[in-house]
C-alpha cells in the first residue's frame, strides 16, 4: 500500500519523516513534468509513505485532523524511544480528539499539520 499526500515542501517531509519513523529514501524527483516527489519506507515493508508537490498548483491546505498515518508499536521501549524520535525529528505531540488515541498511543503533527500515531501496543486484529 501507498499513502500520496500533497505538500508544500518535500524535502522538510522528507527529512522529518525519515527520521521521525525510521524511514529510507526509496526514491525521490524533482521537477519531474512539474512535480517533486519523495517515497519514504522500508524496501521489503508493504507500505509507503509518499509526498508530492505540484508547481502548478495552490498550496494544499493542512489535512485534517482525523487524517491520520496510525503505527502500532507492540513493545513499549520501542514506542518510547519512536515517540522521542518524532520530537527530534520536529513533531509536535498534540491533542487527539478521538478518546481512543488519546488513551492508547501519541498523536504528533508535522511541520504542515499532518498527524501520525503512534500506538502503544499491537492492532488488535
Amino acid at each position: 500500500m501507498r499513502v500520496a499526500r500533497a505538500c508544500r515542501d518535500t524535502e522538510a517531509m522528507q527529512a522529518q519523516y525519515a527520521a521521525g519513523l525510521d524511514l529510507e529514501v526509496l526514491s525521490a524527483w524533482r521537477d519531474h513534468e512539474g512535480f517533486d516527489g519523495v517515497v519514504l519506507g522500508h524496501a521489503n515493508a508493504p507500505y509507503h509513505l509518499e509526498f508530492i508537490h505540484d508547481h502548478h498548483a495552490s498550496p494544499p491546505p493542512p489535512p485534517h485532523e482525523e487524517q491520520l498515518l496510525v503505527f502500532y508499536l507492540d513493545d513499549v521501549a520501542e514506542w518510547q524511544r519512536r515517540c522521542a524520535a518524532m520530537t527530534t525529528a520536529g513533531f509536535v505531540a498534540v491533542r487527539n480528539g478521538n478518546p481512543y488515541w488519546e488513551r492508547n498511543g501519541c498523536t504528533f503533527a508535522d511541520a504542515e499539520g499532518g498527524r501520525v500515531v503512534l500506538n502503544r501496543g499491537a492492532w488488535p486484529r
